[in-house]
């Protein structure tokens, strides 16, 4: 398994003035379906944060992303490990393929990989 990037989730009840403060510290918009969107470095775009209203299809908001190469077989050794699972293994309608687990910390992680 290859890690491809991990992004903080900022919760935002204010994501258009959350993204203005962000952009005025030189990052800028790649991604935003009216209830998340996504903000990089422009000259290094892994460096990224997302900002999140309530999440479309899951009960709980993540904490951090990890992308990965084969989100399939995270999730199995997730589930084999028994490791708690709050938003089971799905596709979903913007591309990706996702489920959440929560760490030792009780901080949800939406383990992720793009279709």
């Amino acid at each position: 398994m290859s890690v491809r990037r991990v992004v903080p989730d900022i919760a935002s009840e204010a994501l258009e003035e959350s993204r203005d403060f962000y952009e005025r510290l030189g990052l800028v918009e790649v991604m935003n379906l009216g209830w998340v969107m996504t903000l990089a470095s422009p000259s290094n775009p892994t460096a990224q944060i997302t900002l999140m209203g309530p999440d479309a299809t899951a009960p709980v908001q993540p904490d951090l992303s990890i992308e990965v190469d084969d989100v399939d077989a995270v999730y199995a050794a997730m589930v084999e490990d028994g490791a708690e699972i709050v938003h089971s293994l799905r596709d979903e309608a913007w591309g990706v393929r996702r489920f959440f687990v929560v760490d030792p910390n009780g901080r949800v992680v939406n383990v992720v990989g793009h279709r």
